[in-house]
C-alpha cells in the first residue's frame, strides 16, 4: 500500500519561489487540502476535484503544484486556463495570483468584457502563462479568434474551474464543457481539469460532470471532518401591532427592520436577501433608519442590475478596515476575498443548504467562527386568515436547512439537465460560425458528441436544424451544406450571443455622468423608482439608446424584476414537516422565533395537518400539504390541474411548494382516492403535463425552439413523477 507523502516531501517539490511565498506569509505548515492537491497533481495525470469550506486555501492548493510544474517545464503557449463565473472573482483572484507570480517569469492575464483591448493585444502577441477568463469571453474567443486558438492553447496543461457549484447543472456550466471539448479538438491539447468549490453535495456526480469529454478520471481527496463552529441566531417579528413576546424594539418604522439595523450597525457585515427587490427595499429602509436616528449611513448595495462601478465600490469598502454594511443578493455569495466580516445577516430563509453555507462562509475568516443572524417578518394574521397562511414557512425552511447540515452534512446534489435545447441552439450557431459550413450529418456528429447533448436524439436534433433553416437562422445551400443564415448572423454578431443566460434588454439609468444600473422598462418622465437603495425621478428618456436620465430624491419605494427564486430539494420539505412534528428546542432560536415555532407546532397538531392527507378549510375548500420539493410539487400540481374538470376540482392555488388549496364539489376524500387509483394504474406521464404556453420562458433561446422539443425538455428537466406518484399512493391508499 502506497504511503501518502509527508508535508515536507510535498514542500520540497514546490519551486523555490513558491516556498519563498509560503515563508513570506508566516505559514508554519501546509494544510491537508494543499498536501492532497499537490499529491494528485504531481503524481497522477487525472483531473482533480477540490471541495472544502470557503477560505480553506483551495486556490493556493491548486496553483502551488501547477506553477511549480510550469516552472520546471515551461509550456509553449498558455499553460493554465482559469475559468470563473464572475468578472469580480477574476479581478480578485488576479491580484492574488499576480502576487504569487511576482518573482517569476510566468505572466497572468485577465480577459473579460471590462479588460482594455491593449492588454488583450499584448497577450495575443505572446500568449503564455495563466489566462483568466469568463465563459462568455471564452465563447467569444472561440468564435472571433479561430485562427489564433492553436497558437494560444496548443500546449495547455491545466483548466481550473472556480466556484463549480454555481455552474454545474446550469446551461452556463454545460457551455464550459462544450467549450473545453471544442478547444481541445481545435488546439490538439488535452488539459487536466481542476474543479474548486466550497459546497458540493454529491462528489461522484460532480466528478463525472467535471471529467465529461476529457478522457480522464477524477481524483476527489477526502479530508477529516471538522466540528461545526457557528454563531447562529434566528429571530421573528410580526409587522404591525403584534410584536411577539420579549420584543424590546422601539421601532418607529418596523420592529423587524429596526432589529436588523441593530444587528449590523456596528459590525462589518453583509445583509443577504433572495431577490433584488428585497435587497433594494432593505437598503433603503436601513438608510432611512440611520437618518431617523441621526447616525452615519454606512449602507451599500450589490446586485446584478447595478453598474460595475457601484458593485466594485461596495467590494472595495468591505476589503477596507472600516465599518461598512453591504446589502446583497447571490452576487456576493461567491468566493471574492473580502477580508474578515464580523456578521452575516439574512432576510428570511436561504433557498438551499448550499446557499446557506456559501453565505455563512463569507464571515468568520481569519480563524474566527462564522456568524449569521436570520430575521423573519410576517404580518399579523387576521381572524379569517386561511390555515395554510398561518404557518411560518420561511422560519421552518431555515430551521430545516440548518438541521439537515448539522445532522447529516446534507448538501443538495447537482441537478443534471438532460435536454438543454437552448444551449444546443447557441452551440450550433457558434460551431458553424467557427467552421464556415458543414453538412447536416457532420454537424450532428460534432454537436451530439459533446457531453451535454448525450441525451439528445438524432431525430430531435434534426427537428431543431429544420426549424433553424425554416426561420433563417441557418441556410441549406445548393451543395447540401449548412451555413449561418441572416437571422443567425444578426444573433452571432451581437455580443449578447456569447452568454447562455437570459440577458433581456434593459434600460441604463444615469444620474449626470454616473451610471447607476439598469431596470427592465422605462417609467414616464416625472415618475419615480428605486435603484441602488435610493429613489430617482425620471428627467429625460432616450428610448432609441435605452437610456434613462434621473435625479436623486428623498423617500423609499419598491421595485420589481421578473425572475424565479430557484428550486428547493424534497429533503428540505420533509425536514420542515419533522420540525413541526418534533419537540426539539433549537438553541439558535431567539425568544420571538421560539415562541412563533411553538405557535406553529400547536396549530399543526390541533388541525391534524401533519396526519390527515386532506384538510378541510370549510365549505368546498380543501388543502393538501405534500412536503415535496419544487419539481415533484410542480408535477403534482399540474397533474391535479390536468384532471380537475373530470373530478370536479376548481380554484386551485398554491404558495411556493408548501401547499395546494382547491375547491372540490363532490365527496373530497373519494375524489382524491380516484386520483390516487388512477396513478396506481397509469402512473403520471410528465410529457402530457408539459402543455403549450408553459414551457417557453425559461432559457435564453427557448423562443426559437420548436414547441414539441420544449415540451420534452420541460418534462425531462422541470418535472419529476416518482415522488409525486409515491405521495398520492401513500396518502390515499387503496381501499380494503
Amino acid at each position: 500500500m502506497n504511503q501518502l507523502p509527508t508535508a515536507d516531501e510535498i514542500f520540497s517539490r514546490f519551486t523555490p519561489f513558491i516556498r519563498e511565498y509560503i515563508y513570506s506569509r508566516g505559514w508554519n505548515e501546509l494544510r491537508p487540502i494543499q498536501i492532497a492537491a499537490a499529491e494528485a497533481i504531481f503524481n497522477s495525470e487525472e483531473n482533480l476535484l477540490l471541495t472544502s469550506s470557503t477560505a480553506s486555501g483551495k486556490t493556493e492548493a491548486a496553483f502551488f503544484p501547477i506553477l511549480s510544474m510550469l516552472c520546471s517545464d515551461p509550456p509553449e503557449s498558455v499553460g493554465v486556463l482559469y475559468i470563473a463565473p464572475l468578472k469580480s472573482l477574476i479581478n480578485d483572484q488576479f491580484s492574488r495570483i499576480d502576487q504569487l507570480l511576482d518573482y517569476t517569469g510566468i505572466p497572468v492575464t485577465k480577459w473579460h468584457g471590462d479588460v482594455a483591448s491593449s492588454s488583450k493585444s499584448k497577450f495575443l502577441s505572446n500568449p503564455s502563462g495563466v489566462l483568466q477568463i469568463t465563459p462568455e469571453s471564452l465563447e467569444s474567443m472561440l468564435i472571433r479568434r479561430g485562427p489564433d486558438i492553436i497558437r494560444i492553447f496548443r500546449n495547455l496543461r491545466f483548466v481550473i474551474i472556480d466556484e463549480l457549484h454555481s455552474l454545474i447543472g446550469y446551461d452556463r456550466g454545460y457551455q464550459i464543457i462544450c467549450q473545453l471539448c471544442r478547444l481541445s479538438g481545435i488546439a490538439g491539447c488535452s488539459p487536466r481539469r481542476i474543479g474548486l468549490s466550497a459546497t458540493v453535495g454529491d462528489t461522484e456526480t460532480t466528478a463525472k460532470w467535471l471529467e465529461a469529454g476529457s478522457g480522464r478520471g477524477t481524483i476527489v481527496p477526502e479530508f477529516p471532518g471538522n466540528g461545526i463552529r457557528w454563531r447562529l441566531g434566528l429571530e421573528h417579528f410580526y409587522t404591525g401591532e403584534k410584536n411577539g413576546p420579549g420584543s424590546k424594539t422601539h421601532a418607529a418604522l418596523d420592529p423587524g427592520y429596526e432589529y436588523m439595523y441593530d444587528c449590523v450597525k456596528d459590525k462589518k457585515s453583509i445583509v443577504f436577501s433572495n431577490s433584488r427587490e428585497e435587497t433594494e427595499y432593505i437598503t433603503a429602509t436601513l438608510r432611512q433608519i440611520a437618518k431617523a436616528r441621526g447616525e452615519r449611513d454606512v449602507f451599500l448595495i450589490h446586485h446584478g442590475n447595478l453598474s460595475a462601478s457601484l458593485r466594485e465600490y461596495a467590494e472595495s469598502k468591505l476589503k477596507e478596515d472600516v465599518q461598512s454594511v453591504v446589502c446583497a443578493t447571490v452576487t456576493m455569495e461567491l468566493g471574492i476575498d473580502i477580508g474578515r466580516l464580523e456578521r452575516i445577516l439574512h432576510n428570511g430563509a436561504p433557498n438551499s443548504v448550499s446557499s446557506f453555507l456559501q453565505r455563512l462562509g463569507r464571515s468568520g475568516r481569519r480563524e474566527a467562527p462564522p456568524e449569521m443572524m436570520m430575521v423573519f417578518r410576517e404580518g399579523v394574521p387576521l381572524p379569517n386568515t386561511p390555515l395554510p397562511q398561518l404557518i411560518p414557512w420561511s422560519l421552518l425552511q431555515a430551521i430545516a436547512i440548518i438541521q439537515l447540515y448539522v445532522e447529516e452534512r446534507f448538501i443538495e446534489p447537482p441537478q443534471n439537465k438532460k435536454l438543454p435545447f437552448s444551449l444546443l441552439f447557441q452551440q450550433t450557431l457558434s460551431l458553424l460560425m467557427c467552421s464556415g459550413e458543414l453538412s447536416p450529418k457532420r454537424m450532428a456528429e460534432k454537436i451530439l458528441s459533446l457531453p451535454p447533448f448525450s441525451h439528445v436524439s438524432k431525430e430531435d436534433y434534426r427537428s431543431l436544424l429544420v426549424s433553424m433553416i425554416e426561420n433563417d437562422f441557418l441556410e441549406y445551400t445548393a451543395e447540401k451544406t449548412l451555413i449561418i443564415g441572416l437571422k443567425g448572423e444578426r444573433l452571432v454578431n451581437d455580443f449578447h450571443f456569447y452568454a447562455v443566460f437570459r440577458d433581456d434588454e434593459e434600460f441604463t439609468v444615469r444620474c449626470g455622468s454616473d451610471e447607476i444600473g439598469t431596470i427592465p422598462s422605462p417609467p414616464p418622465v416625472g415618475d419615480r423608482f428605486a435603484l441602488a437603495g435610493k429613489v430617482w425621478e425620471v428627467e429625460e428618456l432616450d428610448i432609441p439608446r435605452k437610456l434613462i436620465y434621473v435625479k436623486a430624491v428623498d423617500g423609499k419605494m419598491e421595485i420589481s424584476w421578473p425572475g424565479g427564486y430557484g428550486e428547493i430539494h424534497t429533503k428540505i420539505l420533509a425536514r420542515m414537516k419533522k420540525v413541526l412534528e418534533e419537540d426539539t428546542v433549537y438553541p439558535y432560536l431567539k425568544e420571538n422565533a421560539a415562541e412563533r415555532l411553538k405557535e406553529a407546532r400547536d396549530l399543526a397538531r390541533n388541525t391534524s395537518l401533519l396526519t390527515k392527507p386532506l384538510i378541510s378549510l370549510g365549505g368546498y375548500s380543501y388543502c393538501i400539504f405534500p412536503w415535496l420539493g419544487t419539481r415533484s410539487f410542480r408535477t403534482l400540481r399540474r397533474y391535479i390541474t390536468a384532471n380537475s374538470s373530470r373530478l370536479g376540482i376548481s380554484d386551485i392555488s398554491f404558495e411556493g411548494c408548501y401547499y395546494i388549496s382547491m375547491k372540490i364539489s363532490g365527496n373530497a376524500p373519494e375524489v382524491m382516492q380516484k386520483l390516487a387509483d388512477q396513478v396506481r394504474s397509469e402512473g403520471i406521464d410528465t410529457l402530457s403535463l408539459a402543455y403549450s404556453g408553459s414551457t417557453s420562458v425559461f432559457d435564453k433561446y427557448d423562443s426559437y425552439i420548436p414547441d414539441d422539443l420544449l415540451k420534452k425538455a420541460y418534462s425531462a428537466d422541470r418535472l419529476r413523477s416518482d415522488e409525486a406518484e409515491a405521495y398520492l399512493k401513500h396518502s390515499f391508499p387503496e381501499s380494503e
